[in-house]
């Protein structure tokens, strides 16, 4: 399934792509997610997520597969299993940022994956808790480069 967001900070794109690129400055942005540790270029950590009745905590790893600096772009690639093993999820994240009157626009796009419980919701959910989350992360993306 493909999600899009857009949304708009007030600090200069050069700090938000920084802020962006600090996943441990930006985690806990993240309603339910948390880091528990760095192996090389990986990151390990939780996220927990309520759909609908249900709500799935996934373990898994997060890192970037791709950084250009020049086009504002950067695309991360996540996935995890459920602590319950009732399912999986996978993300693939693209952001990209560009200046707009001295802030900065960002869209992610989400191409996500799930299987288990939490996959018997349709689009219409997924989307509307994607759409809360990304929009506590602006809000506290806002505060952390202000």
């Amino acid at each position: 399934m493909r999600l899009e967001n857009e949304f708009r900070v007030s600090s200069p794109v050069q700090e938000v792509w920084e802020a962006l690129l600090d996943l441990e400055r930006v985690t806990p942005c993240l309603p339910g997610a948390a880091l528990t540790e760095q192996v090389g270029d990986e990151y390990r950590g939780t996220m927990t997520v309520k759909l609908g009745p249900v709500t799935a905590r996934y373990n898994g790893t997060v890192r970037f597969l791709e950084t250009d600096e020049a086009n504002r772009r950067a695309v991360l690639q996540a996935s995890g299993r459920d602590a319950r093993g009732q399912g999986t999820a996978s993300a693939t994240i693209t952001s990209t940022l560009r200046e707009e009157d001295g802030g900065t626009h960002v869209r992610v796009e989400t191409e996500m994956r799930l299987t288990g419980r939490a996959a018997q919701f349709g689009r219409g959910i997924q989307q509307d808790v994607a759409t809360k989350i990304m929009d506590r992360f602006a809000s506290c993306l806002e505060n952390q480069v202000f």
